[in-house]
């Protein structure tokens, strides 16, 4: 098979298949198109059958002479890789020959995390007098009592709470489903929320069943849940650099210096791999050090 009938392939099987967002199919393609790149000017004679593991080692290599950085070329690759899955699965190509890739060495950042006290800070800036303060309050309960991604948050639907048993269903990555509890303090925001503030807005027909509303009656956007985090941590005093996702860092991290299980916060969080929720024993183990050097005598 020609090179671009199993691109054309392997689109059709991210978006129905694996059902990914425009987004996700949209990143895959363009790690291929580079791959497209790098084989057009290297070894325009190549056949997919005829690749081996050296001309991969060499278009990392050539990855990084442009100077693009080690997160990129490793997203690059596993795109290299999904897409040379895709190919043996449907028997296009006998072998992978990705199968053995290494992508280059991460530096994992350590991410932001709030205190409590700098979340109930936050939380103490939303003005209960106004329909904004109250919808906002609950937006940051729910943020952080469940862990959601901003887009998790702005799509969660009124269908989709089920309070009396302290549960929410959210739609993850890869419009996977997972439940997620959901704590009193939170619940009771979302109902002040939806009884004193969303039922008597005018809601814009197709939202509905959306949770959080703007003032106009809409689905709140991304950017809109950004600009009300920052807002709040200025108004809190707060010189960390805190987004939505903070509160998501914050949420696992002091789940596991709680005590919880890095398996139940994986679950919780919707993460496909444990690596990914290890970060927060790496938090947890720094929260720790700097507990000690700030209380114990020897330090």
């Amino acid at each position: 098979m020609h090179l671009p009938s199993a691109i054309k392939g392997f689109k059709g099987y991210l978006q129905v298949e694996r059902s990914l967002s425009p987004h996700s199919v949209a990143a895959y393609m363009r790690d291929i198109d580079k791959l497209v790149e790098y084989l057009a000017l290297t070894h325009p004679d190549e056949r997919l059958e005829t690749l081996e593991l050296k001309h991969f080692n060499a278009f990392s290599m050539w990855l990084s002479e442009l100077g693009i950085n080690s997160s990129t070329q490793a997203r690059t690759l596993s795109g290299i890789k999904a897409f040379f899955k895709y190919l043996v699965l449907e028997k296009i190509i006998e072998k992978d020959p990705t199968q053995l890739l290494e992508a280059p060495k991460l530096s994992r950042k350590v991410p932001t995390v709030l205190s409590v006290e700098e979340i109930d800070r936050m939380i103490a800036c939303t003005d209960q007098s106004t329909a904004k303060g109250v919808r906002n309050k609950a937006i940051l309960e729910t943020l952080y009592g469940c862990g959601l991604r901003v887009s998790e948050l702005t799509n969660l639907k009124i269908s989709d709470l089920y309070l009396p048993i302290s549960f929410i269903k959210v739609t993850g990555k890869g419009k996977k489903e997972r439940l997620i509890p959901i704590n009193q303090t939170a619940i009771k925001q979302v109902k002040i929320y939806q009884e004193e503030v969303r039922r008597f807005g005018a809601i814009k027909e197709g939202h509905e069943d959306i949770l959080f509303l703007n003032r106009r009656g809409r689905q709140l956007t991304r950017e809109m849940i950004y600009h009300i985090v920052k807002d709040l941590a200025k108004a809190a005093g707060i010189q960390k650099n805190v987004s939505p996702h903070t509160f998501r860092h914050s949420f696992a991290t002091h789940l596991y210096e709680g005590g919880a299980d890095l398996r139940a916060i994986q679950e919780m969080l919707g993460h496909e791999s444990i690596t990914t929720t290890e970060i927060y024993a790496h938090v947890s183990k720094d929260y720790l050090r700097d507990t000690l050097v700030q209380f114990h005598p020897r330090f």
